[in-house]
């Protein structure tokens, strides 16, 4: 946290005025030039690869060489707080709610697809990739469900690929088809009813008990 004056030199040229910033180097090369006002996005910054020259009352990093070199100097005033941190080494981002979380969810409560839905395999193989989830529906017909976070145009062609290769299979001519998401796009859902096709929206968070389900009319 200092006192500071950064100037930008390079494609364009750029002055932030005296006032108090905090400034975010890090280990692979990359600065950062906060206020507090703008939400996470800082008010200048330098992706690497950087050269960082810490010296006296100034920072100064550059990037680039020759005509297409930038420069970033930080005059500072005062130091209010300065401090070091290693993080470690980085962890992989793990995201949850992904198409697989809702899969797993799906597979273990089908009666969420309807009344008398049985599972019968995840990842059922087709020759141009595996099928999200295969049931059984109530009568005993086959039913193909591809889940995705958003369906789209794209999910309705991509199931209906796979109808064509396990309606050839023996004992599955009848084999339906249905999209299951959390949300449905107007479009994915009209091509999808003008090709047969099921589509249901899901909660992830009312599957896995996190909540108790949303009240609708419709």
């Amino acid at each position: 946290m200092a006192r500071c004056e950064v100037v930008y030199a390079g494609r364009v040229s750029a002055l932030l005025p005296m006032a108090l910033r905090l400034i975010m180097m890090k280990a692979d090369g990359s600065i950062m030039v906060h206020s507090d006002a703008g939400g996470y996005k800082p008010q200048n910054w330098m992706t690497p690869p950087t050269r960082i020259d810490v010296g006296g009352d100034a920072i100064v990093v550059r990037k680039g060489s020759g005509a297409s070199e930038e420069t970033l100097e930080i005059r500072i005033e005062e130091v209010v707080s300065d401090s070091e941190h290693d993080l470690g080494e980085a962890a992989r981002l793990e995201k949850d709610g992904v198409e697989r979380d809702l899969q797993e969810a799906i597979a273990a409560a089908t009666d969420v697809l309807g009344d008398g839905m049985a599972l019968v395999r995840r990842e059922f193989p087709t020759p141009i990739g595996p099928v999200d989830i295969v049931c059984a529906d109530v009568d005993g017909g086959w039913v193909a469900v591809e889940v995705k976070r958003v369906v789209t145009i794209d999910a309705v062609e991509q199931i209906t690929r796979y109808l064509d290769f396990l309606r050839r299979e023996p004992g599955m001519a009848g084999c339906r088809g249905m999209l299951v998401g959390e949300s449905v796009k107007p479009q994915a859902r009209t091509l999808a009813t003008s090709r047969d096709i099921d589509t249901l929206t899901v909660s992830l968070a009312e599957l896995r008990g996190l909540r108790e389900p949303d009240l609708r009319l419709f």
